[in-house]
């Protein structure tokens, strides 16, 4: 007599639960500004009173003393992004930098929540770097026009049109085309990365101008796509020009997301950790950053006898993390950024091996 085939049943997927559910939602403190927390957050103003005059700290310092006690009680930690306002930058983050140093810094985070002041791919990233950990975004509709210029179907398609070409990918994009991607790289080492690849040729995406600059300092042939951040691409070589006429002995420091013809008219050209590095080992009379301004405010509050001039191009995205907005987010958890399994391991072998490249 044949037997029957006994087929196990599968067990169910565990239902998701929500970080609000797993840790709680805590009431909205009383944020008015007393004496008591005048006190308390004196210290921390001292670093911000060149861009926050005494009647507008007394909004933003009740914000400011609530973060700093709920990350505590959370065990939270909270990255910031160079272009977070100098609020957010000098008054509650932890730990601060450009996508590189964040992303290596998220991999040696203790805390049990990380809270990322930036825009959703360094969110996401700093998932992808630490999956057991939760990872909130205080706004997730900020995004990137660098990471929505491609997608996961776009970098396939370059793959069958270029076989065998290895596919470097800025860190600016979703967890979906990194997953694509052979290794990541971030304007600070995509010239280490790029050199470290054997092949003559290399697709480097999807930031056009990064990629256009990077193939003047090597021999091997880059293919690029179209991709521009927003901020950046609105500098021209015309308008550096004009500054340098009405500020003689003016240094120019520009990032190499920026056109090619920008960055010939600058004295210097580097990441957002390279711009910082120059400005304080440097200490020049005057100088213009041609970046998001904010990175600007965020150095002048630490360097002393550098007078800076600001075109002051705005990150959209970027600004939509706010103080209250970062408060909301540890009291009610929110919003949490999820990586799909399906293509979370192959994303993070990207991003690690960026990580992991020896200068």
């Amino acid at each position: 007599m044949t037997r029957p085939v006994l087929h196990a049943e599968k067990a169910p997927a565990p239902a998701f639960v929500s970080a609000a559910a797993r840790y709680g939602v805590i009431e909205k403190p009383d944020l008015a500004f007393t004496p008591a927390i005048a006190r308390e957050t004196e210290h921390l103003y001292e670093k911000v009173k060149d861009f926050i005059p005494p009647f507008e700290w007394a909004a933003y310092a009740p914000y400011v003393h609530a973060i700093n006690r709920l990350k505590k009680e959370r065990n939270a930690v909270i990255l910031a992004h160079n272009y977070q306002t100098p609020d957010i930058f000098h008054c509650v983050a932890d730990i601060v930098g450009d996508s590189l140093q964040l992303a290596r810094d998220a991999t040696r985070v203790d805390a049990e929540i990380i809270v990322q002041c930036g825009v959703h791919f360094m969110a996401e990233t700093s998932k992808l770097l630490n999956p057991e950990k939760t990872v909130l975004i205080p706004d997730v509709k900020a995004g990137c026009s660098l990471s929505e210029s491609i997608t996961g179907a776009d970098v396939r398609l370059l793959k069958e049109r270029y076989p065998g070409v290895p596919v470097v990918t800025y860190v600016n994009t979703s967890a979906e085309v990194k997953a694509e991607t052979d290794i990541c790289c971030t304007s600070s080492n995509v010239l280490a990365v790029v050199e470290s690849l054997e092949s003559d040729t290399v697709l480097c995406i999807p930031d056009e101008y990064l990629a256009m600059n990077v193939a003047r300092q090597t021999n091997k042939k880059i293919l690029t796509w179209k991709g521009h951040c927003e901020v950046h691409e609105r500098f021209t070589a015309n308008e550096l020009l004009a500054y340098k006429e009405a500020n003689p002995g003016i240094e120019i420091i520009g990032h190499p997301e920026c056109h090619p013809d920008v960055i010939a008219v600058c004295d210097f050209s580097g990441s957002t950790a390279g711009m910082i590095n120059y400005v304080k080992d440097k200490r020049p009379e005057r100088v213009l950053l041609v970046t998001e301004c904010s990175m600007a405010s965020n150095i002048q509050a630490e360097v002393e006898g550098v007078d800076f001039v600001k075109p002051c191009n705005l990150c959209p995205h970027m600004k939509r993390i706010t103080l209250p907005k970062i408060l909301d987010s540890l009291l009610n958890m929110t919003e949490e950024v999820l990586v799909d399994p399906a293509i979370a391991d192959r994303a993070r072998l990207a991003v690690e091996r960026m990580v992991n490249l020896k200068q």
